[in-house]
């Protein structure tokens, strides 16, 4: 279903960008939301449904709360903000976790009950999120309500972020709803943004995870210590780049209908810390939990117990928001675990050693972390992991590990140099955001290699899509 809705996004994209820019001003609100209603109906025809009533439910709520704040009743306004989250939470749980639940009391009690087995709807995790966000922030006084039923609409089911962020808070492109520009520079940089994400996906990601996908399936008693690290770092630059493509695809083709959508990525595998890696890796979910969920709860505010404990909530749903599934609870604590770590002592301890011990130190981590976020199944991701500290007395290095690394270290010296700063960094030095003729060759280029290499590969999503 996934992959018949970007079908459409690439066969029909020209045409709605085309009726768009000639559209009246007033029109083109209500052409982003039908053009994207359109696009969701595509791969999920029975659950724009769900995406109907969410835009309606928030609309309603969101007008309601401003209206009672403005009749000085700020406690029937908070009334409103809960069951509008209570309304949201609800679909995104039933949806999502109902199978979880009744499987794991099944499991517990020796129960038979049957599952539902409902197909996820494509974004729920995001645009739930999105539209909670919406309520609160009228509640707080951070927005205002929209009046247009069709401008929140194209707010809500806005197809360029829709199914896998990042996450759009409603107060950021608020003004632009009502009134955006789309300048020729501006198209020529969402081009290009646009296409450095498609690159990023079907050329880095795609590749890279075939190699990743052999590794993991193999017997992990047999594969060396080396080959099942170079399985994790394989999948670290296959989550990375799919996923950043994405995002990139998403800023771009917003940039393109007039919109500045934030960035969700920093060059992560920088950091020197995972405090820091959290500050640079889907930036727009980090951002969510802080701003809703963290500092609600009373952040680093009232004392240090209630400071870690807050990390440990925010985490655990951090986890559990990923997935129905334990790896991404265990992610979860992973993560809240170390991040405690670090607030204790570890941050100081890395700002005293040499910045490449902290790189390396943070890598090691996110690698573990990436292998316990990529099996479902605990029992698969356990092995991995043993496999990776010689757990089955692997040997440290085989001939499949120098075969592979021989075969893809092109690929890999590719990945690991794109995903720091320094491709932008050689960009401003050379000064290429001048030369349009090198800007246009790259989008051909990347266009010509996608299409070529999609017309030949097997069916492959974006990872996210599953979240």
């Amino acid at each position: 279903m996934v992959f018949s809705s970007l079908l459409f996004m690439f066969r029909f994209l020209p045409i709605l960008l085309l009726l768009y820019f000639i559209a009246p001003k007033k029109l083109k609100n209500g052409l982003l939301f039908l053009a994207s209603l359109v696009f969701y109906a595509w791969g999920e025809p029975v659950y724009v449904v769900l995406m109907i009533f969410s835009t309606l439910v928030d609309f309603f709520h969101g007008n309601r709360v401003e209206k009672c704040i403005e009749a000085g009743n700020k406690k029937k306004a908070k009334k409103y903000v809960i069951s509008s989250v209570i309304i949201n939470l609800c679909l995104l749980g039933f949806f999502k976790y109902t199978d979880f639940i009744l499987t794991n009391i099944n499991s517990i009690f020796g129960a038979d009950i049957p599952l539902l087995k409902l197909p996820l709807p494509i974004g729920i995790s995001f645009y739930t999120f999105q539209t909670m966000s919406y309520t609160i922030d009228i509640y707080r006084g951070e927005a205002k309500a929209q009046k247009n039923i069709i401008s929140f609409g194209a707010y809500v089911a806005m197809f360029p972020q829709l199914i896998a962020g990042p996450i759009v808070r409603y107060q950021t492109v608020a003004e632009e709803l009502v009134d955006r520009k789309v300048t020729q520079d501006g198209f020529a940089d969402g081009i290009m943004r646009f296409m450095t994400g498609l690159g990023k996906k079907v050329l880095l990601a795609n590749n890279i995870g075939m190699l990743w996908d052999t590794i993991s399936a193999s017997n992990m008693a047999e594969v060396s210590v080396l080959t099942a690290w170079l399985g994790a770092v394989c999948y670290a630059f296959q989550i990375y780049f799919d996923f950043s493509g994405y995002s990139d695809m998403a800023i771009g083709l917003g940039r393109m209908l007039g919109f500045h959508f934030p960035e969700n990525f920093l060059h992560p595998y920088e950091s020197r810390s995972i405090t820091e890696f959290w500050r640079r890796w889907h930036v727009t979910l980090g951002t969510w939990f802080r701003e809703y969920v963290y500092i609600p709860l009373g952040g680093n505010r009232k004392g240090i117990k209630r400071h870690f404990f807050n990390i440990f909530v925010v985490w655990c749903l951090t986890g559990i928001w990923h997935g129905a599934s334990w790896n991404f609870g265990l992610w979860g604590l992973y993560f809240a675990i170390i991040l405690v770590a670090e607030k204790l002592f570890l941050l100081k301890v890395l700002a005293k050693i040499p910045r490449v011990f902290s790189h390396i130190y943070t890598l090691l981590l996110v690698l573990i972390s990436w292998v316990i976020f990529a099996f479902d199944n605990l029992t698969s991701g356990l092995h991995y992991l043993k496999a990776m500290f010689g757990g089955y007395g692997n040997v440290f290095v085989n001939n499949n590990f120098l075969y592979q690394i021989s075969n893809h270290w092109v690929i890999l010296l590719i990945l690991i140099i794109g995903s720091t700063s320094i491709p932008v960094w050689l960009a401003k030095k050379w000064k290429l955001e001048r030369f349009t003729i090198l800007k246009l060759i790259f989008i051909v280029v990347i266009f010509l290699l996608s299409v070529a290499y999609l017309v030949d590969a097997s069916y492959n999503p974006f990872l996210y899509f599953r979240f």
